[in-house]
């Protein structure tokens, strides 16, 4: 093999390497196209004058930070006042990028310099590692800024637990990033057809997954390196586990964390009401080096009004097969929904069950999508048969927006107007403990039961 083509170790990424790879590079290309209309220095300071301006910090400037400011600079009224990281290459990049679009942004490397010098602040936006979120959040909170928090609300139920007390002690909303719990078609989806209008009769079953292809640890460009003694001093064992800690149990929680807990959180809003109990496998088969469970497959049950109800998940770090999407099944048809529409954005209905047209002459679906009539094979009845059944009904609710958008902008209207927000702490604190449980279960060899006393923070 040629040393072109050779694979590059952790901590030997070029800069320009990256950057290519960076998902703050992909932003980088979105927001100055079509995407993003560049925010002049003029339309900064008109927003600077507005009575509704709300003036916010960004705790954690990393890949999600990133995508949070994506989505912030879209909605009017909002003024980056400072950003704070630890790492200065991420300092560096996102302060640069926002003094594009008009905003000098003071920079801090803690948070607690951040909290004393900064005056003036509305809310802060938390989107450091999962085991700093709340002790960044409480002091947030202490501070009297509202806080939006990324998920997992913490690593640890006790601190998850102390955040939601401290947003009741101090009156200070807190907002979990449980994004699809503000997506217009998953509250039309859920809401709308499944509770209020029963499309699906009585749900029974419910399944999600989301499956990602094998991927090496991140790596990072040998000019931005931390210290080790400054590692040590924020917590980090290593610039590896630094750059990798959604893999180490130190600080977060694995895939069943990062990626299941958005689609599991769908099973209790579905259900309206959390699971009495677990079971889970899984296991670190594939990657060496990661303490977490490279993948995991859970069953959770539901006791709910109309009987047991069950769900199924799976993640998968090895494979892409499939993506990433949840389908909720009753006894009158399923509802297939993901936040990318290619991989679920409609219903499918029974042959027995109600009419659904009178619905989309409402315009709460849209009409079926013809089967394709198969007559290739002797045995046509068949074949019409199944095909039949493969109807689609689109549902009629878009997103033209980023999926974090409107959870922002939930989280934006309390502050200003006291609108509810849709996933405030109580809320992220039972899918916490519902996600971090599952894990426990993984290396339990029995069904782990939860009680209901247990989901209050």
């Amino acid at each position: 093999m040629s040393d072109k083509n050779k694979p590059k170790k952790s901590g030997s990424l070029s800069r320009r390497d990256f950057l290519k790879s960076s998902a703050w590079a992909g932003l980088g290309t979105a927001l100055s196209s079509r995407m993003l209309k560049a925010k002049s220095p003029a339309a900064v300071q008109s927003a600077q004058e507005s009575s509704d301006r709300i003036n916010i910090a960004v705790i954690g400037v990393g890949t999600q930070g990133r995508v949070l400011v994506e989505s912030c600079l879209r909605i009017p009224d909002i003024h980056f006042q400072a950003i704070c990281d630890i790492w200065e290459y991420s300092q560096v990049y996102a302060s640069r990028y926002l003094q594009k679009y008009g905003y000098k942004v003071n920079i801090y490397e803690d948070y607690r310099q951040l909290l004393e010098k900064e005056k003036g602040l509305d809310a802060v936006i938390i989107a450091t590692p999962d085991w700093m979120h709340a002790e960044h959040a409480n002091a947030c909170m202490e501070q009297g800024l509202h806080v939006y928090c990324e998920k997992e609300m913490s690593n640890s139920l006790e601190k998850a637990q102390s955040m939601v007390r401290t947003s009741r002690r101090t009156g200070k909303l807190l907002q979990i990033g449980h994004q699809r719990r503000s997506n217009p078609r998953y509250i039309h989806a859920i809401d709308r057809l499944i509770h209020e209008k029963q499309l699906l009769g009585r749900v029974s079953q419910s399944y999600a997954q989301w499956n990602r292809s094998k991927s090496d640890m991140l790596g990072w460009p040998k000019k931005y390196t931390i210290p080790p003694e400054k590692l040590e001093k924020y917590g980090y064992r290593s610039m590896t586990e630094f750059r990798n800690w959604r893999w180490f149990k130190k600080y977060g929680g694995g895939p069943i964390v990062d990626l299941g807990s958005h689609q599991i959180d769908l099973f209790s809003w579905v259900y309206g009401t959390n699971p009495s109990s677990v079971t889970s496998c899984g296991g670190t088969d594939y990657y060496d080096k990661r303490e977490w469970y490279d993948n995991v497959m859970a069953i959770y049950e539901f006791k709910t009004v109309q009987g047991t109800c069950r769900a199924l998940y799976q993640v998968q770090t090895t494979t892409k097969y499939g993506g990433f999407y949840e389908a909720f099944m009753g006894d009158n048809g399923t509802i297939v929904l993901s936040e990318v529409p290619q991989f679920g954005n409609w219903a499918m209905r029974e042959a027995h069950a109600p009419e659904w047209d009178s619905l989309a002459k409402d315009g709460l679906l849209e009409s079926e999508t013809p089967p394709i009539q198969k007559v290739d094979t002797k045995n046509v009845f068949l074949d019409v048969r199944v095909t039949q059944e493969a109807g689609r009904w689109p549902l009629p609710v878009e997103l033209a927006k980023p999926p974090h958008q409107p959870h922002l902008e939930n989280f934006f209207s309390a502050i200003r107007a006291g609108a509810s927000l849709t996933c405030p702490g109580e809320v992220g604190y039972e899918t916490a403990l519902t996600v971090l449980t599952t894990n426990k279960a993984v290396g339990s060899p029995r069904k782990l039961r939860f009680q209901k006393e247990q989901f209050k923070a």
